[in-house]
């Protein structure tokens, strides 16, 4: 199973991003249980400013995951850097998907 998030980072807030992305936030998800396999930042156009795609072996890993108090937590702090935050769970595919 794949889960999908998108967001927008909150303008002046970028690096504080970054910092909070590679050294808590990913780590996280994957003692969590997901790997994360792709991650995308619109440059032009419409639609999110990023895009994150994890794995997870099956749908019951990803439903203790977004049950979990450490996922809540790492939403959270996530939330203070950015907008527009969401998240959807879709069979994988090996191809991209929105």
């Amino acid at each position: 199973m794949k889960l999908l998030m998108t967001w927008d980072i909150k303008p002046g807030r970028e690096t504080a991003y970054l910092d909070f992305v590679t050294s808590e936030f990913a780590p996280g998800l994957v003692r969590l249980g997901i790997e994360l396999v792709e991650g995308w930042y619109t440059v032009y156009g419409d639609g999110p400013q990023i895009l994150m795609g994890g794995l997870a072996e099956d749908l019951e890993t990803v439903r203790q995951v977004l049950a979990s108090p450490e996922w809540k937590e790492l939403r959270e702090r996530l939330e203070e850097y950015v907008t527009n935050f969401s998240y959807k769970v879709v069979p994988a595919t090996g191809r991209f998907q929105l």
